[in-house]
């Protein structure tokens, strides 16, 4: 046993933790963000959102086009929303496309596959200082019925090309030490990753060749034209172009205000363990997992050794009228018990260790949880990606190659792309919107959705 597991067992469980500090955080150096924008300036782009959104179009575009002037506005600092709150999980396939179609199938794989890779490859050749591991995620099964058919899609699936694997129950079980695995899909080609260290590296590297960035720059208004203006509250941006790299925040500021809604993730982490300790759990091999449930529970063990849960039920997704992208205290402190309490139905092997950190991040979800990327306005110098629903780590960085090359009007690489200018369906305004996502989630205990 591990001298911090020791130390834990006596507050074993546990939630008197800082209170909505992501394990990202307390994994990394302490932050010092930029000052926020004091002074009406013009940029050829304006990026709103510093998350991977943002970040990844601002390094995509610099890189391309070097002498344009960018400013990137960040309400809070780098990371603050799901891109610095996720689960971590570096996923392939895009939510909301099924796995009926071959080809499309592939397309998909290929897509999120080829995103991981090249993210990986930037961070070795630029020599990012950013914790990562890439060695295999599953989704278990625990429904027999569901384990059935789980075992005949992986079996299609390899016989389309896509390399997944089909573990029984005995060999999921032994992998995860869980007795709750009736069989699982093994994703050889997926990963964990800190992704707020990705961000604070790729800002450095950025604001020293001459992007800007402005952290507590709310942008409180929008005013599309020609040239579109950003104001925030003590200053502006007067810019040709804009990025909104808002996700689950978008509504906000009046964008896809129909078709996005700001969900809620609630997750804990555990203290780090050490390799061997993690070996003797029965993780040697793989880094994460997902469940079969309609309101997922997913987990992974973090670059700094920690067990990273989150969902499981109502109670670890939240939905809220008004403000609807900040959750109260007493709220997010109850949601996480519950959250642990499911984690130990996988993983009672961990009843010991105690809880480091619990957090909640709001994600974008649209209402068949398929995401959309392009460009919009009169003057089409609108550029938008938003709606990852839960897979925004591989997409939202994906996200800066496809809004840099519609930006440099390069588009035939991805029309065919199921993300390319989608349409999203849009969803009851509020208060119906309210109403319905609790009556349905409290009557059938699943997230309303359209079926594709």
């Amino acid at each position: 046993m591990g001298e911090l597991e020791q130390a834990g067992r006596a507050r074993a469980g546990r939630l008197d933790v800082d209170a909505n500090r992501s394990i990202w955080t307390l994994e990394l150096p302490p932050y010092t963000p930029s000052p926020p924008l004091r002074e009406q300036t013009t940029a050829d782009v304006v990026i709103l959102g510093g998350g991977f959104t943002g970040m990844s179009t601002a390094w995509h575009l610099h890189r391309r086009f070097p002498d344009r002037r960018i400013v990137l506005l960040e309400a809070k600092e780098i990371g603050n929303g799901a891109s610095g709150r996720n689960g971590g999980q570096l996923l392939n396939w895009i939510n909301g496309i099924d796995h009926t179609d071959p080809e499309l199938t592939r397309q998909v794989y290929a897509l999120t596959s080829g995103a991981i890779d090249r993210l990986l490859q930037l961070i070795a050749t630029e020599k990012l200082d950013v914790p990562f591991r890439r060695d295999g995620s599953f989704e278990l099964f625990t429904d027999a019925r569901r384990a059935e058919a789980a075992e005949a899609e992986a079996a299609r699936l390899q016989s389309w090309g896509v390399p997944v694997q089909w573990l029984g129950a005995a060999e999921a079980r032994r992998r995860l030490r869980s007795d709750r695995s009736l069989g699982a899909i093994s994703d050889p080609f997926t990963g964990m990753i800190n992704g707020l260290a990705l961000l604070r590296e790729m800002k450095a590297r950025l604001a020293a060749s001459g992007v800007v960035f402005c952290e507590d720059s709310p942008a409180i208004r929008v005013t599309e034209g020609r040239i579109i203006r950003v104001e925030t509250p003590e200053g502006g941006v007067r810019a040709g172009a804009m990025v909104l790299g808002l996700n689950g925040y978008a509504p906000r500021l009046g964008y896809f205000r129909r078709a996005i809604c700001p969900m809620h993730a609630h997750n804990i982490a555990t203290a780090p363990l050490s390799p061997a300790e993690w070996e003797r759990q029965g993780w040697r091999q793989l880094s994460s997992f997902c469940d079969d449930l309609d309101r997922i529970s997913y987990a992974g063990v973090t670059p700094g050794g920690s067990l990273l849960f989150g969902g499981g039920g109502n109670f670890a997704y939240g939905y809220r009228y008004g403000n609807g992208t900040s959750f109260p205290e007493e709220a997010t402190g109850a949601a996480a018990s519950k959250v642990r309490s499911r984690m130990l139905d996988y993983l009672p092997g961990l009843a010991d260790l105690p809880v480091r950190a619990r957090w909640s991040g709001t994600l974008g979800v649209t209402l068949d949880r398929t995401c959309s990327m392009g460009v919009r306005g009169e003057h089409r110098n609108v550029y938008y990606a938003l709606g990852y629903s839960g897979h925004g780590v591989t997409l939202a960085n994906l996200a800066g190659e496809v809004l840099c090359d519609l930006y440099s009007d390069v588009h035939e690489r991805w029309r065919d792309a199921p993300f390319y200018q989608r349409r999203l369906y849009p969803m009851p305004g509020e208060p119906l919107r309210w109403l319905g996502y609790h009556v349905v989630t409290k009557l059938t205990g699943r997230s309303p959705r359209k079926r594709g």
